[in-house]
């Protein structure tokens, strides 16, 4: 499904900014603060940390409710506000807005059972895309197609796009996706279902247990299963 894209100034993706490492990056202004409904402040963008099976994550919104970040667990609750406070300057924590609260339920269901409600998968969360560049945008767009259970090779990917040959550049494009696991880019496999790279944290062994919650992989035998 094709993410929803919307109209506003530009500021920095998760990943834009997590690549000034060592400075603080400034978010213009542009909403007048954080929707009404995640309380008061003065920031444009909002934050939620919230507690799943493999760990703390966050979702970051801007006014109104659409997502413009996400991140998978950076080790504990303080790490993850942490680094979405590096990465978003002046995003402020704040209850979600209905729409954030029910993407935040979609996400803590796919990291626990690695299943998905039929009437409310995660590639309906609506998505603020305005920042991301457009072979990056179509690139996400084709991966939230993925159901949970199944995989794409870089190449498959680049195929739907269009772009036979640019696997490299779909992976790329991935490792600066700003919304996992929303983008699902855990279920982009290397050449001949190979694991391939993973940039959030525990790489690609925290990859194969995602897609082996998913059932998209066979569990490998632990010491006490041999």
């Amino acid at each position: 499904m094709a993410a929803t894209t919307r109209q506003a100034g530009p500021y920095p993706t998760w990943t834009e900014a997590r690549s000034g490492i060592g400075r603080r990056v400034s978010l213009p202004a542009y909403c007048g603060g954080v929707d009404s409904e995640a309380g008061s402040g003065t920031a444009s963008l909002g934050f939620v940390v919230f507690p799943t099976r493999i760990g703390h994550c966050a979702i970051v919104w801007r006014h109104g409710g659409a997502v413009v970040g996400s991140t998978l667990p950076q080790g504990g609750a303080d790490q993850v506000r942490g680094a979405v406070r590096r990465w978003y300057e002046g995003a402020v924590e704040a209850e979600p807005p209905a729409a954030v609260a029910a993407a935040v339920d979609r996400v803590t269901g796919l990291l626990g059972d690695g299943g998905e409600a039929e009437d409310a998968p995660t590639a309906r969360i609506e998505l603020d895309m305005t920042a991301v560049p457009d072979f990056d945008r179509r690139v996400y767009d084709v991966v939230r197609q993925i159901p949970p259970g199944q995989t794409l090779t870089y190449g498959e990917v680049a195929t739907r796009l269009g772009a036979p040959g640019s696997a490299q550049a779909v992976g790329q494009a991935l490792g600066r996706n700003p919304f996992p696991p929303i983008v699902p880019c855990h279920r982009v496999l290397a050449a001949g279902g190979k694991i391939g790279g993973f940039s959030a944290r525990g790489g690609a062994s925290a990859k194969r247990r995602m897609l082996e919650r998913e059932g998209a992989l066979v569990e490998e035998p632990t010491l006490f299963d041999l």
